[in-house]
């Protein structure tokens, strides 16, 4: 029996599975096969030539999309005094130290959490909450910073963070259904430039081994890789 419904099945007819496709050809196709009934977002899946068990060889960052990721961020930021209000003039959703006893109550209705590093210290028992969200603000992703107005303006104008798991894959987002195929192909090449531009020295072989391309409901097109080689 099928595991994919008479939608997906159809949906799956538009593309020739495993061939690779040029990056500007398979969007297209992600956008002519989404079928679900909301805005679907588009997602990338690239399989890397290392072994996230060394830590030589851990490809993490963030790019700033330059369309926009489609979703509307929601900001907060742990700061007090000047720092604070420089969060509220920059457009932070939520401010003030005192989320801190609503996130240990189960509070979690934020999308992204920005640090000054002197309230980090706080922010350490809290890490069983958000660690396994995604949600602990960390330097190297620009979350923990005195630069708040700059956190918070990326954060809500497209800034993602990817990390590669276990099996040597990144995930991200980059983008609706609805963006135009020229918004969707721009915020993919800077994906792929910046995780072309963090490839460990420690990497040997092939490092961009697979890409593929799908919106959340369709299936998967796969994206030659010839450019990245």
């Amino acid at each position: 029996m099928n595991a994919h419904g008479k939608k997906y099945r159809g949906a799956s007819e538009r593309r020739q599975l495993g061939t690779p496709y040029a990056a500007t050809k398979a969007l297209d196709l992600v956008k002519q096969m989404a079928f679900a009934k909301f805005d679907e977002s588009v997602e990338v899946a690239i399989r890397l030539g290392v072994d996230p068990r060394h830590a030589d060889q851990v490809v993490r960052g963030t790019v700033v999309l330059p369309a926009g990721t489609g979703k509307t961020m929601r900001v907060l930021v742990i700061a007090v005094g000047p720092k604070a209000q420089e969060a509220t003039d920059a457009g932070a959703d939520f401010v003030g130290t005192e989320y801190l006893a609503k996130i240990k109550e189960g509070w979690l209705d934020f999308d992204v959490l920005i640090a000054t590093p002197d309230q980090m210290g706080q922010l350490g028992q809290l890490g069983r909450v958000l660690g396994p969200r995604g949600l602990m603000p960390n330097p190297k992703a620009g979350t923990v910073t005195f630069d708040v107005t700059k956190a918070v303006k990326e954060s809500k104008g497209g800034k993602i963070e990817f990390r590669v798991d276990k099996g040597g894959n990144v995930h991200a987002p980059i983008g609706k259904v609805s963006f135009t195929p020229e918004q969707l192909q721009s915020n993919f090449t800077a994906l792929m430039e910046t995780i072309m531009r963090a490839k460990p020295s420690a990497a040997k072989g092939v490092y961009i081994r697979n890409v593929a391309v799908s919106s959340s409901m369709g299936p998967g097109v796969t994206v030659d890789t010839t450019p990245y080689r």
